[in-house]
């Protein structure tokens, strides 16, 4: 079976993100006063075909862990679609 994953990135909360302040900075800039807190994040869409929704979690965590993510400052979450 196919799935569509959609995985999320983001930096560990104790991590500083200077890109985050950096694009709040330039908010500020253009009068948007009213932001507070970015945080600069990946997205990442991928197609996976697996035997089972089981298997391709379990896929998806290993190559999250392996390459996707760097687990010492960030976190990553997932949705796994069944595509037709």
């Amino acid at each position: 079976m196919q799935y569509s994953a959609r995985i999320y990135i983001t930096l560990r909360p104790s991590v500083l993100d200077p890109a985050g302040v950096a694009v709040e900075s330039g908010l500020h800039q253009l009068g948007y006063q009213e932001v507070a807190g970015v945080r600069i994040g990946k997205y990442i869409e991928l197609k996976l075909n697996s035997d089972s929704e089981t298997t391709a979690k379990e896929q998806i965590s290993q190559m999250c862990e392996q390459l996707l993510a760097n687990t010492v400052i960030e976190n990553y979450n997932f949705e796994l679609i069944p595509l037709s």
